[in-house]
């Protein structure tokens, strides 16, 4: 071993080394493994105290320091060297500062460290580098150093008078604001990265440098670090001094680099765009947009706004398709690009839901352009829609089947078509005859307006047919088929609505306004029985022509007279005010009227005498139980018809009973049980004609109501509503009598209603 020797430890995990370093040379023992193995690092070395150990952050390298260079050694190589001249006293390292005492080169050769021979006037520097951040952190002269000490976070320097000096590490702020002061930020980076500064340190300091770069003029410097910024530093403090400058390209940088990190709005992206747009920088732009969807970092809506106003239509249309923004790409295809067959195509590719609302939205330019094309569209969206991206999914097209929109929301689309509207109609008829009414209706207009300007007879009658097919189905609103039929004069149409709807009086007066006679009185024929004021108002109708209608006047008096449809004083003064019409046109009808009107007085005539024979013979029989005596003559019982036994019963009217069977029958005492139903009938007569006497608005309105009103007032004579009720009341003396008159009374109702 050598004298001049200095040695250190290692520990690393569970081996330990050895470093030693003579003047010669630098070695290094492995002390974990048997027989210590040696080796050599280096063939030259230092002097005594001018080697050390740096600690695990420097991967506790083994530092000497020659005369040249400061070197550092791993335990199986020598590391970097640093290239520190001057010769070395001592070596030190504490907390990442290496501190080297050299003779100063101004001085005389004096004798070594340490030595008592030294002159009082040597000077000797100290001098204390930061090896990771590449600076020397301390540096000044002393008068004959004795010794160095590191303890406590200081250097404690004694020198040989006497006196120890300490020096104290400044705090990291106070390090880099004398960096800033010497504009040495590159240094205060390192420095701050290696103390370990949160991110708002960094960026502020990143700050500071971009002001000065920017200040000096180097634009591209402070951009990028303005960059590292991001996050921390308001975009809008960087992109106000770039649009002042002018620094286009400097501007895009920045929000690129604001996208990236997706922190960039709206405005940003506008921003962007209006750069890339202005530098006319075609291959960044389509880098922008075309950035694969993980690495989009930007409004797209906003994006593709700006290149739409800027004139890049073809920009924005692949990134409104790429990212689905259909709105957006119609709108640019339809209005900007004027691609209808594009925009078509593109609306076939899109789910119903989407279809559909786009459709409604352009579907009328699409249908101005491309009528074809859009129809055959529409056919599809209304009966069976199934879009170009679902073809291969069976689950697609079973969802697409059931999905149809409503056809009669579609046919505003073909204002301007009607040829193309005619097909899409047929075709919703002909796939679903349950389409809404609204298809039905546009349709049987189309039909209606080629039929009133077609020319040629089979074509015409034709469309008639077509017509009236589409009133004779279900799905047609009666009032707006009977307007347009009544627009276009389709009188096919107009007679089938009126009887469709029961309207016969319309029917009739439609023949009227025509003048077709035989109409009129083929409608009488065909409606009369539901109506039976159709044949007087057509009698009215021909009594107020002037032409000669006697034929057609004979026809309806033959039908009235029949029916009895009018009295004859009604008919006569119908008929007064026609010119041409005189009394032979009715003598028949009068004379047939008189005739039967003749056999009808003489028939109550004979029913008069009838009627009074029988009252007479009522009213002997009346008398005769008045002042006879009535002999009971029946031997069997009217109830039983067994022969009768006492105690038996016997009434008046004839009927005779065993006690027991009239008994067991009767539900009366003072009734017959044979004669009972048939006196209620009356009784029940009598009180529903006591109740109907009262019922003068019944009466008014059936006698308003009614073609003949002479019956009516005779019908209600008959049941006695005009005749005034008085109540006889008999003297007490006479009670047995009015008893008796009023059984009489009773009995002759009976016996009436028997007759009757």
């Amino acid at each position: 071993a050598s004298a001049h020797m200095d040695v250190a430890f290692r520990q690393a995990g569970k081996v330990t080394h050895l470093f030693v370093a003579t003047l010669e040379k630098v070695q290094c023992y492995t002390l974990s493994v048997k027989e210590y193995p040696r080796l050599e690092l280096d063939t030259h070395g230092c002097a005594l105290r001018c080697s050390a150990l740096t600690d695990p952050s420097q991967d506790s390298q083994f530092i000497v320091a020659g005369n040249d260079c400061v070197y550092l050694y791993q335990p199986d190589e020598r590391g970097p060297c640093f290239a520190f001249e001057g010769h070395k006293l001592l070596a030190h390292w504490h907390r990442g500062y290496l501190l080297l005492l050299t003779r100063d080169t101004k001085s005389p050769n004096k004798a070594d460290f340490g030595s008592r021979e030294t002159s009082p006037t040597e000077k000797q520097m100290l001098t204390i580098y930061d090896l990771d951040n590449k600076f020397i952190a301390y540096s000044s002269s002393f008068d004959d150093i004795v010794d160095v000490l590191a303890e406590w976070g200081s250097f404690y320097v004694l020198t040989r008078d006497g006196k120890m000096f300490v020096l104290q590490e400044k705090d990291t702020q106070t390090k880099l604001e004398m960096l800033f002061k010497k504009n040495l930020f590159v240094m205060a980076i390192n420095l701050a990265k290696s103390q370990h500064l949160d991110n708002d340190g960094l960026s502020e300091i990143f700050r500071q440098y971009g002001d000065h770069l920017y200040i000096k003029g180097d634009h591209d410097g402070a951009i990028q670090q303005y960059i590292r910024t991001i996050g921390k530093l308001e975009p809008s403090y960087v992109i106000r001094k770039f649009l002042d400058a002018q620094r286009i390209h400097n501007l895009t940088a920045y929000l690129q680099a604001l996208h990236r990190q997706s922190l960039a709005n709206a405005d940003h992206t506008t921003l962007l765009l209006n750069c890339y747009t202005k530098l006319k920088d075609s291959s960044k732009l389509e880098e922008f947009i075309k950035s694969s969807e993980s690495e989009v970092h930007f409004d797209v809506e906003i994006a593709i706004k700006v290149l739409r106003q800027a004139g890049y239509h073809t920009h924005a249309v692949f990134l409104a398709e790429r990212h689905m923004h259909h709105e957006w790409y119609l709108k640019i295809q339809i209005e900007d690009l004027k691609n209808y067959q594009e925009a078509l195509r593109y609306i076939g590719r899109l789910p119903f839901e989407q279809a559909e609302s786009n459709m409604k939205c352009y579907g009328k330019t699409l249908m101005h352009h491309v009528p074809d094309g859009t129809t055959l569209l529409l056919k599809g969206l209304c009966t069976d829609y199934n879009s170009s991206q679902d073809s291969s999914d069976h689950e697609s097209l079973h969802k697409a089947a059931v999905q149809k929109a409503s056809s009669e929301e579609f046919i505003p689309v073909f204002a301007n078509n009607p040829r193309e509207l005619r097909a899409f109609l047929e075709h919703m008829i002909e796939v679903d005859r349950k389409s809404p009414q609204g298809v039905y209706d546009t349709l049987l207009e189309l039909r209606l307006q080629d039929w009133a300007h077609e020319q040629d007879p089979e074509k015409k009658t034709a469309l008639q047919e077509a017509a009236l097919s589409l009133l004779k189905h279900d799905s047609t609103v009666f009032h707006k088929a009977l307007v347009l039929c009544q627009m276009h004069n389709f009188k096919e149409g107009v007679l089938y609505l009126y009887e469709k709807g029961n309207l016969y009086q319309q029917i009739m007066h439609y023949h009227m306004q025509n003048e077709e006679y035989g109409k009129v009185v083929e409608t009488c024929k065909r409606h009369g029985d539901k109506e039976v004021c159709l044949w007087e108002q057509a009698l009215g109708y021909f009594a107020r022509k002037e032409e000669d209608c006697k034929a057609y006047i004979s026809e309806v008096l033959q039908h009235i007279d029949q029916n009895n449809l009018m009295p004859p004083l009604l008919v006569v003064q119908t008929l007064a005010h026609n010119s041409t019409a005189t009394l032979s046109v009715i003598r028949d009808y009068l004379i047939n009227k008189l005739q039967r009107e003749s056999l009808q007085i003489e028939e109550d005539e004979r029913k008069i005498r009838q009627y009074r024979e029988e009252t007479a013979h009522l009213r002997a029989e009346i008398q005769e139980l008045r002042t006879s005596a009535k002999i009971f003559q029946k031997t069997k019982c009217s109830m039983c018809n067994s022969p009768l036994e006492l105690p038996s019963v016997h009434f008046l009217c004839g009927h005779s009973f065993h006690q027991h069977c009239f008994e067991s029958y009767a539900e009366s005492e003072a009734e017959c049980p044979t004669c009972t139903p048939e006196n209620r009938k009356v009784m029940d007569m009598l009180r529903a004609q006591d109740q109907k006497r009262d019922l003068h608005d019944h009466f008014t309105r059936q006698l308003r109501c009614s073609n003949d009103g002479f019956s009516v007032v005779a019908d209600y004579f008959g049941r006695g509503v005009f005749n005034k009720l008085t109540l006889i009341t008999d003297p007490p003396g006479k009670a047995a009598a009015g008893s008796l008159d009023a059984d009489l009374q009773r009995d002759l109702l009976v016996h009436t209603k028997r007759n009757a």
